[in-house]
């Protein structure tokens, strides 16, 4: 099996190449999206694959893995989104109850009682820690990846990261129904 990279790269030459890239990883971005923007994930998948297969020469292997890039774009698609909605009077500036991504894990939720602790804390965490906690435990990025997506060096995101799960834990202080450990901790 062909590596992203080489798929890309062979891309430039065979643009048909590029759909193997969008197979491998239309699930993990949908996800990415669906989690923080319910009713646009679909146009916005579609946009962040365009902007993609235009921008594919410009993918620098140095910088990181295709999939650290790929989410990198759609961050960055996701974030003109909200800047267009904002300006459009859809959303107010700072409103975020209409991409809360915990809204849907609520209904999923063991512990229930807690679900509202976890929504503000997550959303009282500054906006780069909470991008990472949740690139880590949802998308399953290393720190590593989820640095490269926001855009800072690794160490940097170790230490936010740290941070934020701090912050997660000692707000649900002795909550002992919620594990927090594997992605969380």
């Amino acid at each position: 099996m062909e590596t992203d990279e080489h798929l890309l790269t062979r891309s430039i030459r065979e643009p048909e190449a590029f759909e193997q890239l969008v197979v491998r990883h239309s699930g993990a971005l949908h996800g990415y999206l669906a989690r923080r923007a319910p009713g646009a994930a679909d146009d916005l998948l579609a946009e962040v694959w365009l902007q993609a297969f235009s921008g594919r020469a410009t993918y620098d292997a140095a910088r990181g893995t295709l999939r650290t890039w790929l989410f990198g774009v759609a961050r960055n698609v996701l974030a003109a989104h909200r800047r267009r909605d904002e300006h459009d009077g859809r959303v107010l500036p700072g409103d975020e109850a209409s991409s809360d991504p915990w809204r849907a894990v609520d209904q999923r939720l063991d512990a229930a009682a807690v679900a509202p602790l976890i929504r503000d804390t997550l959303a009282g965490l500054p906006h780069v820690e909470r991008e990472l906690l949740l690139l880590v435990a949802w998308e399953q990025l290393t720190p590593s990846e989820a640095a490269a997506v926001v855009g800072i060096p690794a160490g940097t995101a170790r230490s936010r990261l740290h941070r934020a799960r701090t912050r997660l834990r000692t707000a649900l202080g002795s909550a002992p129904s919620l594990p927090l450990t594997g992605d969380l901790a």
